[in-house]
């Protein structure tokens, strides 16, 4: 299996600029991570009905969705398949919850996922998009400019991933500011 990604994110409408984090793993190897801003625009329109205790809702060309949903939006037209990686509920999501019934991962990304999990010992950590295009994976981490920050669980599932021979430009952290 080709754990590689030769198509890295696209993205091309949404991506500001481009930089690379440096992420220090437990095992004390440096990786670097490519990390791109996005601007997103706040959702105007009806409340939604779950919300996840107070999510931001985005506004993806017209359809209400938090900032994980519209990134995997652009990246299905874009050709990838994938899911919003619930890691509070445990599902895996293609639209929002109460709306969209959760998913099951194919066979190929799912075996991938389960040995991720495996080593890690569950979703804490799991990066919040997990998509998909062949044998080409990414996953994709959302960051609230200003608001968030990579924590020590999500840095314990790249090591894993790498681990298991994903390569590190198959990750990206995605910093996110409504504008």
């Amino acid at each position: 299996m080709n754990r590689k990604s030769k198509n890295l994110i696209l993205l091309t409408d949404a991506v500001h600029k481009k930089e690379e984090s440096k992420i220090k793993l437990p095992s004390g190897k440096e990786v670097g991570i490519r990390k791109l801003q996005l601007y997103f625009n706040v959702w105007k329109g009806e409340t939604i009905k779950d919300s996840y205790g107070g999510k931001t809702v985005i506004d993806c060309d017209g359809e209400p969705l938090f900032a994980e949903l519209a990134v995997l939006r652009t990246l299905q037209k874009e050709g990838w398949q994938g899911a919003w990686v619930d890691s509070y509920r445990k599902k895996f999501r293609v639209g929002l919850p109460g709306v969209v019934e959760s998913i099951d991962l194919p066979e190929k990304p799912k075996k991938l996922f389960d040995d991720i999990y495996a080593k890690v010992g569950g979703f804490k950590g799991c990066w919040d998009v997990f998509v998909w295009k062949n044998d080409d994976y990414l996953f994709l981490e959302l960051k609230r400019e200003s608001r968030d920050r990579i924590r020590d669980s999500q840095i314990k599932w790249l090591e894993a991933a790498l681990g298991l021979g994903v390569t590190s430009d198959s990750f990206a952290i995605l910093e996110w500011i409504l504008s």
